[in-house]
Order: C-alpha cells, then structure tokens, then sequence
C-alpha cells in the first residue's frame, strides 16, 4: 500500500538535507528549518537562490586554487599584493581566515587537503607539483607553510619544506604559541612547548 503523504514530509526533508552539514545536527537542523518557515518566501527564495549561485559560478582560481568567480581571481590578479611571498594553505576557507586580519598582503596557494595516510591521501592528492611549478615560473623569496598545527598539518608541512628547500627559496612556518591575554598557568604543555620553540629576540 503507497504511503500517504503528510504536511510534515517537507519539514523532515528539509531536515534531512541540513543535518547533511558539517557540525549540524538534527536539532540544529530543525530550529534552521522552523526558522526558515517563519519568514517570509522571498528570503526563503533568495537563500535557495544564492546557494544555486555559489555551485553554478564559483570556480577555482587556475593560479592558486582559490575559490572564485573571476579567472585568474582577485588576489592572483591585484597588484597591490606581494607576489615574492607565498603562503601554502590546505584549504580555500583558511585564506578567508587569514584575510580577516589584514596582515598578509601577498598570494597564496591552495593544496586541496593534507597528507593523510588513514584517509589514504598523500603527496600526489595533492596540488604539490602546481606549487612547484609555480615557484619555477614566479620565482618567489619566501613560501609560508600556513597548514593546521595538527599530525595532518605537521606532517603535510614537514614534506613540503624537504621538498621545497632544496631549490633555494626560503620555507617558513606559521608560528604557534600563547595566545595574547592568556595566562601560563592555563597553558596546556603542547602550546607551552610550542611557545618556547617559537620565541623571538626582542
């Protein structure tokens, strides 16, 4: 016997579809969808219709692998910017991170993930042999190791400095340590660690 169909049908659907999200559960999931149902359509419709824009015209940047609309994007064409330096990131959302401080003025390149054997991802998964080739055609000074100061994120760094500075250019590393406020009695041992192998002279 087909089942009949229900009012709430939709509402689960769509409940479905956000718990899909990453850090969303069901119960964020459902106070989204109840949210969703208490404005009026046109919102509804302008959120249904920007999601269909960022699949329809988003691209990556052929250049450094950014996500854009224009080809080459913003960043890989502004003059402004510092081409000598390169900061290696693993992923496109960790550029928006660094661009809200406004301290990096150079370009960047996007490596679409991190070394990760359990995950079966290694070097050549990676946009490795673009940033090589890119460093032969720009010649840059400086490349900046910008990855997660996890296992991934070390390991993925570590390869990349043996692979990188033997063709002359200087490798650095994001630097970790207290955070400015903090106290050191509520450091744990890793940051503390981090600290002390990160100072600098004054």
């Amino acid at each position: 016997m087909p089942k009949t169909g229900s009012i709430a049908d939709p509402i689960q659907s769509l409940i479905n579809e956000f718990s899909k999200l990453p850090t969303v559960g069901p119960k964020t999931a459902a106070r989204l969808v109840f949210y969703i149902l208490n404005r009026p359509r046109n919102e509804a419709q302008s959120l249904s219709e920007a999601i269909l824009a960022v699949k329809d015209k988003v691209r990556f940047c052929t250049v450094c692998f950014s996500l854009t609309e224009a080809e080459p994007c913003d960043l890989c064409t502004d003059e402004r910017r510092d081409a000598t330096i390169i900061c290696v990131v693993a992923e496109a959302k960790d550029i928006y991170a660094i661009e809200r401080t406004g301290a990096f003025k150079g370009r960047y390149h996007v490596l679409g993930g991190l070394i990760s054997p359990m995950d079966g991802i290694g070097a050549a998964q990676l946009r490795v042999k673009e940033l090589i080739e890119r460093i032969g055609a720009e010649d840059p000074t400086e490349i900046i190791l910008a990855t997660n100061p996890n296992a991934e994120g070390e390991a993925t760094a570590l390869y990349l400095s043996r692979l990188l500075l033997p063709l002359g250019t200087a490798v650095s590393r994001l630097a970790y340590g207290l955070p400015i406020g903090g106290d050191l009695d509520y450091a744990d041992e890793v940051t503390l660690a981090k600290a002390l192998e990160g100072r600098r002279a004054l």
